[in-house]
């Protein structure tokens, strides 16, 4: 799946009704990449914390919780998706109190791009300082999502399609001016001169595209976000709220 094809509709209008796969998702994707792997830079909480202080990245994302845990829950979601943010606000800090601070389940988060440019451009800015700072990032981009995406609405249509004809390493840097990310990301501890290095880093934008091709090829039953992985099974679509989740996660760490 090409950079172009993920910007192509996005800058005409945004389907925030919903967060369905593109349709184009697979089109032009090489092979699955080899998804599930961690990278363990902290292999046990700190002095007095809790399993839950424990991140570590993966081959698509990243981890929250003992890297052993009995139960992986892999969550497929989208910062720009009205969905995944109930779920971010209302369930996580379920899931993270219930199952992940105790080590019986280790939850892992991968970015999917729904809404082209403006995933692409807060997925990189979420990631750019590593590990550490990606979960209170994410969290605290649902917590604003409304204002990103309605600054994005009140931009002319004009000025949006104009993006598309910059070249690519430099389209996310202007979608991120656009929403006022960079000043954002520095409030919290990301600095401008590293934000727009990130979103205009060529590797950083191509595993955002390859990320989102592997979840496709990897789960044709994938049909938006949020989706919810328990130990490689997913779970029906209608899980998208902590309360249907919940059980599921019982059943399993029995």
């Amino acid at each position: 799946m090409k950079v172009r094809i993920l910007l192509a509709g996005a800058m005409a209008a945004l389907a925030l009704a919903g967060c369905k796969k593109s349709q184009s998702g697979s089109e032009g994707s090489t092979p699955v990449a080899e998804s599930g792997k961690v990278t363990i830079t902290q292999a046990a909480p700190p002095p007095g914390g809790t399993w839950g202080d424990v991140v570590n990245a993966t081959t698509a994302g990243f981890m929250m919780g003992n890297p052993e845990a009995k139960v992986k829950l892999v969550e497929i979601g989208s910062l720009t998706c009205p969905h995944c943010k109930k779920f971010e606000e209302e369930g996580a800090p379920k899931l993270i109190e219930k199952y992940v601070k105790n080590g019986q389940v280790s939850w892992e988060f991968r970015p999917y791009v729904i809404h082209g440019p403006l995933d692409m451009a807060a997925n990189i800015i979420a990631r750019c300082n590593g590990p550490k700072s990606f979960f209170p990032l994410s969290m605290a981009f649902y917590k604003d999502q409304t204002a990103f995406l309605d600054k994005i609405q009140a931009v002319p249509q004009d000025k949006l399609a104009e993006t598309q004809n910059l070249p690519t390493n430099q389209v996310f840097v202007q979608m991120a001016n656009l929403m006022g990310l960079q000043d954002w990301a520095a409030a919290r501890g990301v600095p401008q001169a590293k934000s727009n290095q990130c979103l205009a880093d060529q590797k950083m934008i191509d595993n955002e595209v390859q990320f989102t091709a592997d979840v496709s090829n990897q789960y044709p039953e994938f049909s938006g976000t949020p989706a919810f992985i328990i130990n490689g099974k997913m779970a029906d679509k209608d899980v998208t709220e902590f309360e249907k989740l919940d059980p599921l996660l019982e059943a399993a760490v029995k």
